[in-house]
């Protein structure tokens, strides 16, 4: 069974950052891409980056150069390093994990993942 548990989430004020976290257990974590979606009050859930399973990296335009998402295959966690944060940052963060190993390109789409955590809640206070 896998689980997924995101960590670091909080409050921050705008311009701040955060580290979010999220340990994977239940899978052999290298094969397979691992990304971060959010959900905000109100709205859809939106994908925020992704890693695959060989590194190939991908983010949502309204992130790119202030996010930076990695991973620790030793460890068997995905980070999202989030700086320069703004108050529509603000939402609850979800790890998610790829429903195929090895898949050739960067997944984006919420139906390409089989396997969610819970949520960390971010907040950005102006």
């Amino acid at each position: 069974q896998v689980q997924l548990v995101e960590s670091g989430g909080g409050l921050v004020q705008a311009g701040g950052s955060l580290r979010l976290s999220c340990a994977a257990s239940g899978l052999t974590f290298s094969w397979y891409a691992m990304g971060w979606f959010r959900q905000a009050p109100g709205k859809e859930r939106e994908f925020v980056a992704a890693i695959s399973s060989t590194g190939g990296i991908d983010y949502a335009d309204s992130v790119k150069g202030r996010f930076t998402i990695s991973r620790d295959n030793a460890k068997n966690t995905v980070y999202l390093q989030m700086n320069s944060l703004n108050p529509e940052d603000t939402a609850v963060y979800y790890c998610a994990a790829d429903s195929a190993t090895f898949r050739y390109y960067v997944p984006l789409l919420a139906r390409d993942f089989g396997s969610w955590g819970q949520g960390t809640q971010v907040t950005v206070s102006s």
